[in-house]
């Protein structure tokens, strides 16, 4: 009996253990969901706009933004100012889809520039050290943190 119950113990200080590491991983990781939300100081438009003009500076290709609002708006649901910027670097993006296809994913780099009911604008965007281990991808340590370097610096440009 006594064994059974230091199994037991021990069993459940691993999983404590466990447990405890998963969610200090993850808040570090842009939070449980892995989602970075910047609190910007400019309009949607406005912010969009920085956004391109960074990206544009750092010679990242611009893939297009989607305006969800219009689109949702044309569809009669009334949708609050929201736009999806869509850019990224194809020698550093396709990188993480040779390491695990599903990747593609989260590539390329996506900002949802939004609208808050109480007028904030925000842009949030997911958080590269989650989208490695969401795909379990280990072996581009050096890429997943120049993407971050990169994805910081864009988000700081409207960053209030």
């Amino acid at each position: 009996m006594m064994k059974f119950s230091n199994a037991i113990g021990s069993a459940a200080v691993i999983v404590t253990t466990m447990l405890a590491s998963a969610q200090m991983s993850t808040i570090q990781a842009g939070g449980r969901d892995g989602i970075v939300t910047v609190k910007s100081r400019y309009s949607v438009g406005e912010t969009v706009n920085r956004i391109k003009r960074s990206v544009e500076e750092k010679g990242i290709t611009l893939f297009g933004v989607i305006d969800q609002a219009k689109l949702g708006n044309a569809a009669g649901n009334k949708v609050r100012p929201s736009r999806l910027v869509m850019f990224g670097n194809p020698a550093l993006g396709t990188t993480f889809i040779t390491a695990n296809p599903l990747a593609g994913l989260d590539w390329p780099v996506r900002v949802l520039v939004y609208q808050a009911k109480d007028g904030s604008v925000y842009a949030a965007y997911t958080d590269f050290d989650w989208i490695a281990k969401r795909h379990r991808i280990q072996s581009r340590n050096r890429e997943f943190a120049m993407a971050s370097k990169v994805i910081q610096a864009v988000s700081d440009s409207v960053k209030e």
